[in-house]
């Protein structure tokens, strides 16, 4: 069965060039095009496409924003974005949004190929550019991590802890063998330090932070 596939772009040079590319491979049925995501929803729901190519700077409705409506009515459907832009935040928006794979419009012929049979075997594709990209970002939110805590002692972790799994201040002092009020010290010095002055702020900080897992 060929690959039915729906291409979404503003500009008609690149929609016909998409088109004729997709001709060229085997397997790829070229159902129709859209010039703007709500166009795209509309034929979408209609002709129910395995794969949409989708652009992300369109009018009326942006790409990412059409991919998230479009995975809600069309679950199975697979989208391969295509754009010229690098931007990691672009990157991570598509992918949280429902998007299979991410492709820079500058890539070779075999690399688009590739990503499309990528995506449609259920995996996730994304140019090298990008992926080096989203590596490099993610690392770095990891470092960032781990400096944050890095700003508190061992006690204190210990202490942050047991507050964010729900212990008092007097289940602290007597798991810790502290006395209520050196625990208490603990605790005030803790928010002093994190510069943050509710339970919720210090539960949501360990666990961004993995002192717990948000199933504790």
């Amino acid at each position: 069965m060929p690959i039915r596939t729906l291409v979404a772009d503003d500009h008609q040079l690149m929609r016909a060039g998409l088109r004729k590319l997709l001709e060229n491979l085997p397997d790829i049925e070229v159902m129709g095009e859209a010039d703007n995501g709500l166009q795209l929803l509309e034929m979408a729901q209609s002709l129910s496409p395995d794969l949409v190519l989708m652009d992300i700077s369109m009018p009326t409705l942006n790409g990412l924003d059409a991919t998230a409506q479009l995975t809600k009515v069309l679950p199975t459907v697979r989208i391969l974005i295509l754009s010229m832009h690098m931007n990691e935040e672009y990157v991570r928006q598509a992918l949280v949004n429902g998007a299979a794979g991410y492709i820079l419009k500058d890539a070779a012929p075999r690399d688009f190929d590739r990503a499309i049979r990528t995506v449609m075997q259920g995996e996730t594709y994304l140019s090298p550019e990008v992926s080096k990209g989203v590596m490099n970002d993610y690392v770095q939110r990891l470092r960032s991590e781990s400096t944050e805590t890095e700003v508190l002692t061992p006690r204190q972790r210990e202490v942050l802890k047991l507050i964010a799994e729900g212990s008092s201040t007097k289940d602290i002092a007597r798991r810790l063998d502290l006395s209520v009020k050196t625990a208490d010290t603990h605790r005030t010095q803790l928010m002093r330090v994190l510069d943050i002055h509710d339970v919720a702020g210090l539960v949501r900080y360990a666990i961004r932070t993995g002192i717990i897992s948000a199933e504790s």
